[in-house]
């Protein structure tokens, strides 16, 4: 999968600018605040759809204008396709070779993005919602079920969630057991997809982990919840939960057990890495998922995904600096940083230099 041509219209500081990416490493370089993690953020999301930086897209709008428009010309192995989205204060519309989509979860899979930058250190450090969310956008990528899943169980949940805000207590035990059943269908999907990813994940982010420190440190990855393997079982074990959990979520107003609330350990030499791992440590680890995810794209989807790095370089020391430069062999790569020299080390590269939200030719 690659992006060949990028387009942006009022997007961020960009008025009007093209991009043209070549298959390998594509460098773009410049100082701090010119635009260049922008540009990294568009390829992002055209193709998933949201933006990892950002929780609403009006954001995204250059200041001063009403709307934004990006465009993509891509490739992939089914052939060439254009990905769109407009974007205004209140909505926005994606589109696929000039075909709206309804879902987000419609726009998914097109051509897949894996993105990395020092921000992604949350992944190691911060509470749950990183990694579940991390593992959500992961997989919806790959798996159209899984997102069609999660979003029906999301809603499900905010409905069964204002449900228990309701004051008449007979009411909301009578009705509860419904939703209950299709929220445990929902998140039996949820739950089987995210096991089988995760036992995919941890060895390959062990390797990639071994990689980078050379073998140093010991990465490992487990779920901190014990399932069935059937989505039937899953089902009925998470429906006998929600049911003893009833009292205690009506007394906080909110559904206290089910997918939404589980989380993945992550341990380095033993020791849990969101309490003991140091700053670098917790940069190569959260590096390692990522350089994973490129691995699961590439074999789920039988070629490897656009893979953005956004100044990392500046955070590795020097062995590791080409250590990921080696990993990048045989895939699209956009990667930012203030000196491309800095990641060159005679490797071919297509290198653009941005200024202002402009390319400086």
């Amino acid at each position: 999968m690659r992006i060949k041509k990028l387009t942006l219209h009022n997007f961020r500081n960009y008025e009007e600018e093209t991009f043209c990416f070549t298959d390998g490493l594509n460098v773009l370089t410049g100082r701090n605040a010119q635009g260049k993690t922008n540009c990294a953020e568009a390829v992002f999301y055209l193709c998933t759809g949201s933006s990892l930086r950002i929780r609403h897209d009006r954001q995204l709008i250059k200041r001063g204008e009403s709307c934004a428009s990006l465009r993509a010309e891509g490739e992939s192995r089914f052939g060439t396709l254009t990905l769109e989205a407009d974007i205004f204060e209140n909505k926005r519309e994606l589109r696929v070779n000039g075909v709206k989509v309804k879902r987000s979860a419609d726009f998914l899979g097109n051509i897949n993005s894996v993105f990395f930058s020092p921000g992604e250190l949350r992944l190691i450090q911060d509470g749950p919602d990183e990694r579940r969310r991390f593992l959500n956008l992961s997989i919806s990528q790959t798996s159209r079920p899984y997102a069609q899943a999660l979003l029906r169980y999301n809603k499900i949940l905010d409905q069964r969630n204002n449900l228990l805000k309701n004051r008449d207590v007979s009411l909301v035990l009578d009705t509860l057991p419904v939703w209950d059943e299709q929220l445990a269908r929902y998140a039996a999907v949820i739950v089987r997809h995210r096991a089988a990813y995760l036992k995919e994940l941890s060895p390959l982010a062990a390797e990639a982990h071994a990689f980078l420190t050379d073998g140093a440190e010991e990465l490992a990855l487990s779920f901190d919840q014990t399932y069935p393997e059937g989505e039937e079982e899953i089902a009925e074990k998470l429906m006998k939960e929600l049911a003893a959990a009833n009292e205690r979520d009506l007394r906080l107003g909110f559904t206290t057990v089910g997918p939404h609330r589980d989380d993945v350990k992550i341990s380095i030499g033993g020791a849990d890495a969101r309490a003991f791992a140091s700053q670098g440590q917790a940069r190569t680890a959260a590096l390692s998922l990522k350089l994973a995810e490129v691995e699961i794209f590439t074999r789920l989807a039988g070629e490897p995904p656009v893979l953005v790095l956004d100044d990392v370089m500046s955070e590795l020391d020097l062995p590791r600096r080409k250590k990921l430069v080696a990993r990048t062999e045989g895939l699209q790569c956009i990667l930012t940083c203030t000196h491309a020299e800095r990641v060159l080390y005679g490797k071919e590269t297509n290198k653009i230099r941005i200024q202002g939200g402009k390319i400086v030719k």
